[in-house]
């Protein structure tokens, strides 16, 4: 979730429990000791893995933003085949194409949001705690909805920086009302995408496949000069074959079961 433009709701379907994790959370209620169980574990990773990655990712990006993003698009490449799958297109038809670019231009519409709209301030105050928790609401159909990603939209938002540094310093003013509005999305719109991904499944999924397309043109770093083409063509191929590798081990375990 912290890699822009790389979906964590991509990384769960590669690794097998996107299903079960929308399911824990639509359906909590009716299965309220095992959906706990599994959602606090994957809580308590999802948390983990930011305070300990947060810092030398962002500084990764800063001291190299030319390779480490051309790995972040190798790496959302690598799931369009995954997403494609599961739209479960079998012959051609008008509507695939138009889905597709329906997802695609959602999300370059979505780069011309003027950053400063929705940038708050890392001091505390009504106007920033209303922002962030706003920011938080909308970054939550990015943590939910495969293609999209939380990284992304507020690094669209203009918080992607702020937030990388209140979790690598564990500033909660800030962490806050963006968590919080965070959970408020989560809960409103996860019912809404399982409903829609079992009635309508192909539609979505290319829309989908549209959201992820999108993204690798709006993150798109420009063309790199000198040593920096061979560099970055070395860390988009290790981005795509990274997230290759596991969408083919989660279906050859998906397989044996």
């Amino acid at each position: 979730m912290l890699v822009p433009g790389v979906s964590g709701g991509s990384m769960a379907m590669i690794i097998g429990i996107y299903d079960r994790l929308i399911s824990s959370v639509s359906s909590f209620m009716k299965h309220k000791k095992e959906s706990f169980v599994f959602l606090l574990l994957f809580c308590v990773g999802a948390v983990a893995g930011m305070l300990l990655l947060a810092r030398p990712l962002l500084g990764l990006i800063e001291l190299y933003p030319l390779p480490a993003m051309y790995f972040f698009i190798g790496a959302v490449a690598g799931g369009i085949p995954l997403i494609f799958r599961q739209s479960g297109v079998r012959t051609f038809s008008i509507k695939i194409p138009l889905y597709i670019v329906l997802g695609a231009g959602a999300v370059v519409l979505l780069s011309f949001l003027p950053s400063s709209a929705a940038t708050a301030q890392m001091e505390p105050g009504p106007v920033s705690f209303l922002l962030l928790a706003l920011s938080g609401f909308i970054a939550a159909v990015a943590l939910i909805l495969p293609g999209i990603s939380v990284s992304y939209l507020l690094l669209l938002m203009g918080l992607y920086s702020e937030t990388m540094r209140a979790i690598s310093t564990l500033y909660f003013p800030f962490l806050i009302p963006l968590a919080l509005g965070l959970v408020l999305g989560i809960l409103l719109t996860t019912k809404l995408l399982e409903t829609a991904m079992k009635k309508h499944p192909q539609p979505t999924y290319l829309i989908i496949l549209g959201f992820i397309l999108g993204s690798i043109v709006t993150i798109f770093p420009g063309v790199p000069t000198s040593w920096d083409i061979l560099y970055c063509i070395l860390t988009l191929a290790a981005g795509y074959a990274a997230i290759r590798l596991l969408s083919r081990a989660e279906e050859k375990s998906a397989g044996k079961s």
